[in-house]
C-alpha cells in the first residue's frame, strides 16, 4: 500500500513528474488488484448462490461492481441475499477505489496551488514584496 508519509509536506517543493507518475502507477496496480479480487468474488458468488452460469455470473458481477445494476434477476433467497450484499460492498468499494486512484492527482494540484499561495504571501497587489522592491 502507499505510504502517505511519502507525499511532500507543506514546506517541501513539488515532487518531480517521475515521482508523480510512479505514485499513480502504484495506486493503479493496487486498484486493479482490488478490482480483480472483487470481480472474482462476485462472479463466484453469483455462480454458487445465484445459480448463474459463469458468463452470466461474470456479467452480473461486472455490472453491479460498476454501479450499472443487475442483469439476471435472482430467484433464490441465497441469490437475493448475496446480490444485495455484493451491491452494498461494490458501491462503497468502487467509489473508494476511484478516490484512491485519483489521490496523487488531487494531492499534486492542491500542493501546487498551496505553493503558489505561499509565494504570493507578502506581496502587494502589483506583485511587489512588502519592502517596496520588485518581486
Amino acid at each position: 500500500m502507499v505510504n502517505l508519509s511519502s507525499y511532500e509536506c507543506r514546506g517541501q517543493p513539488l515532487a518531480p513528474f517521475g515521482v508523480f507518475l510512479r505514485r499513480i502507477g502504484i495506486n493503479a496496480v493496487v486498484v486493479a488488484a482490488f478490482l480483480l479480487f472483487s470481480l472474482a468474488a462476485g462472479t463466484l458468488g453469483y455462480h454458487v448462490w445465484g445459480g448463474c452460469g459463469w458468463v452470466d455470473a461474470y456479467l452480473n458481477a461486472a455490472m453491479i461492481l460498476t454501479g450499472m445494476g443487475p442483469v439476471t434477476p435472482m430467484v433464490t433467497t441465497a441469490g437475493k441475499l448475496f446480490s444485495a450484499s455484493y451491491a452494498l460492498y461494490s458501491g462503497v468499494t468502487f467509489l473508494t477505489l476511484v478516490a484512491f486512484l485519483m489521490a496523487p492527482v488531487y494531492h499534486r494540484v492542491l500542493h501546487h496551488f498551496h505553493l503558489q499561495t505561499e509565494d504570493d504571501e507578502g506581496k502587494d497587489d502589483k506583485g511587489n514584496d512588502d519592502k517596496g522592491g520588485a518581486g
